[in-house]
């Protein structure tokens, strides 16, 4: 297993000096439109210093990060996420005080032409010059409060976005090479007291017509042709849902997790009771994410410092070593009984990843490259995996 630790933010001065108490970061994705070259994007969130985004190269033969750093003097990045057709552009959720109040709003935002693809800078390289983002738009959230998250569309073209604010979900179309965004339509959580949204994915089935949204201890599916309500799996956790991904490969099934230290496997067609439950954090469970080529690898992040990598075979689209779907079970089962009993795989806990000393708040897959995993904790330690040997060949053969 290859493995890099580093900690993005250091300095020389006499040796290497880790400035933990100065920068924190809670935000990161991969470079979604990148499937050559190992890339994730980080944000940190400083109260002290202008805050920055950095763009992280992982070099798989020679095993070393590098990075670039682009300015975000907006404030604070809460959460961040890359165009799936762009590589150049991606939105971020960000914090700003007006008028003695702390506001969260979003914008999208495109890097410099020549950070576009990877990096070749050493890291130890700090002889450049910081260079800054290009604003395109904001996503106006004045009549609808706090941005919790934006999600693009997954199989399109860059230009269809939902963000959630406080209890609204709002779709927005990209127009003018994105540097106007037009709400397209919206719709609002009703109910008794302050509901607010906390999370939110866009699935990769049903023509992408369907959005997830968690708030409270509740998850919701929407349809985003008509904006209204196609599921509610209310007390889906018994305190706040976190997070919450769907599986590539399996249009009905999602995962969820939360502060209740679970994480959830959900079939939408039969919300009564979750498919899987998985007990093996100890804190608030921060993110999960389904593994994009092979559903049955779950990585979840948390607050005990902790990343697990699980083997969720027995729900997944290769139950049986090879890739099924749904329709195909019962009669595989029927025609073939000892096969399954031969060859179903149990569900277990492939590897617990203790290289973190703060909570890990963020965990994402590589788009690039399927076996290799990022996950951050709130001291700005940047840690990435790869699947173990052992496991990605029983996969593969």
């Amino acid at each position: 297993m290859a493995k890099l630790c580093t900690n993005l933010y250091s300095v020389n001065s006499g040796g290497n000096k880790l400035l933990f108490d100065l920068y924190v970061a809670r935000a990161l994705t991969p470079q979604t439109a990148e499937t050559d070259a190992i890339r994730f994007l980080v944000g940190t969130q400083s109260l002290k210093y202008d805050n920055q985004i950095h763009i992280i190269d992982f070099d798989d033969e020679n095993n070393i990060i590098n990075k670039n750093v682009l300015l975000h003097q907006v404030g604070e990045i809460w959460h961040i996420s890359a165009s799936p057709a762009d590589k150049g552009v991606l939105a971020t959720c960000y914090s700003k005080t007006s008028d003695s109040k702390v506001l969260t709003c979003a914008a999208v935002w495109r890097m410099p032409k020549e950070l576009e693809s990877g990096s070749h800078e050493s890291p130890d390289d700090s002889s450049s010059t910081t260079q800054t983002l290009e604003l395109l738009c904001y996503l106006d959230n004045t009549a609808h409060g706090n941005m919790a998250c934006v999600t693009w569309e997954p199989m399109g073209d860059g230009k269809k976005i939902i963000s959630l604010a406080d209890n609204h979900i709002l779709l927005w179309d990209l127009q003018e090479s994105s540097s106007q965004a037009v709400l397209a339509s919206s719709a609002s959580l009703e109910g008794k007291g302050q509901l607010k949204f906390t999370s939110g994915r866009w699935s990769p089935h049903h023509n992408c017509t369907q959005v997830a949204t968690a708030n409270d201890t509740t998850l919701r599916g929407w349809d985003t042709r008509s904006m209204s309500q196609i599921y509610c799996i209310e007390n889906a956790h018994g305190q706040l849902v976190r997070d919450l991904d769907f599986n590539p490969n399996k249009q009905y099934y999602l995962a969820s997790c939360g502060d209740d230290c679970r994480v959830k496997f959900w079939d939408t067609r039969n919300v009564t009771e979750p498919v899987k439950t998985l007990e093996e954090h100890s804190h608030w469970v921060w993110n999960v994410r389904y593994n994009h080529s092979h559903d049955q690898l779950i990585l979840t992040g948390s607050s005990d410092s902790r990343v697990i990598l699980s083997n969720m075979v027995s729900i997944s689209s290769e139950p049986f070593g090879h890739l099924v779907d749904d329709d195909d079970l019962s009669d595989q089962e029927e025609h073939h009984p000892e096969e399954k009993n031969k060859e179903a795989l149990q569900d277990s806990v492939i590897a617990t990843y203790e290289e973190h000393e703060d909570s890990v708040y963020a965990v994402d897959w590589s788009s690039a490259d399927p076996w290799l995993f990022a996950s951050l904790s709130y001291d700005g330690r940047l840690v990435v995996n790869r699947v173990p040997r052992a496991l990605k060949y029983h996969i593969l053969l």
